[in-house]
């Protein structure tokens, strides 16, 4: 497996003329070929919150990483440690002194995306024959599904998360920390937030919260657990 990843590396320099300028953002891209022995080894740290199953929980305070793109993972890890995504929580162990470098990022999202998915994922109050639902999915069609996906799938290439089995209570609270500007995402999606409300925001994500995961995704039973952790 091959991950190519892409991170943003911010000018903080200047150039010292009679005005000083600021330097302008430049996008390096690196390539990687990971090693999933030693993602397995480093998962480990990330185990503590995130569970062996990487599965997350039900009340939105961890997300569902299992199965995610690794673009996607790669894409929030460096965020979180050049500090364009704010979480006090994973701040410290996603530096380099303790997880490693850009190799050792590399091998362990590529770990967590061949994790099979939770085949009980909490989903949304609102049901199929609800008007919520109803409203949800017209909103998802018409200011998502071109990103996202018309079954939540993602975008690996362009690091498009996978919403297809991701708990509903973390996108509702994620989608709301955005809305009050508590987290930083592309511009395109930041249109979209402000332009609906939260009402709105929670029957798009209540209705991407049933989107079907292929079976080959999911694991065998919600009783499944990680054979690497014992």
């Amino acid at each position: 497996m091959k991950a190519a990843i892409s991170y943003l590396l911010f000018g903080l320099l200047c150039l010292m003329i009679s005005n000083a300028q600021a330097v302008e953002k430049i996008m390096i891209e690196l390539d990687f070929t990971p090693n999933l022995e030693d993602g397995k080894t480093t998962f480990g740290i990330c185990a503590r919150c995130h569970l062996p199953e990487a599965w997350g929980n039900s009340d939105g305070t961890y997300p569902q990483l299992a199965g995610q793109h690794v673009n996607v993972l790669m894409k929030q890890l460096l965020a979180i440690r050049n500090g364009t995504r704010h979480s006090a929580l994973m701040y410290p162990f996603v530096q380099q002194r303790t997880i490693g470098g850009y190799q050792e990022l590399s091998n362990v999202v590529a770990y967590i995306s061949t994790l099979p998915m939770n085949p009980a994922h909490s989903k949304g109050p609102w049901k199929e024959a609800s008007k919520e639902y109803g409203r949800g999915k017209k909103i998802y069609q018409e200011y998502c599904s071109s990103c996202h996906g018309d079954n939540g799938q993602g975008n690996n290439e362009l690091a498009y998360p996978k919403l297809q089995g991701q708990h509903f209570q973390y996108m509702s609270q994620q989608l709301a920390r955005i809305k009050r500007g508590a987290r930083e995402v592309h511009p395109g999606m930041m249109a979209v937030i402000k332009d609906l409300d939260l009402q709105q925001l929670d029957e798009a994500v209540n209705y991407a919260s049933y989107f079907v995961v292929p079976k080959e995704s999911l694991a065998t039973s919600k009783t499944w657990r990680n054979p690497d952790f014992k």
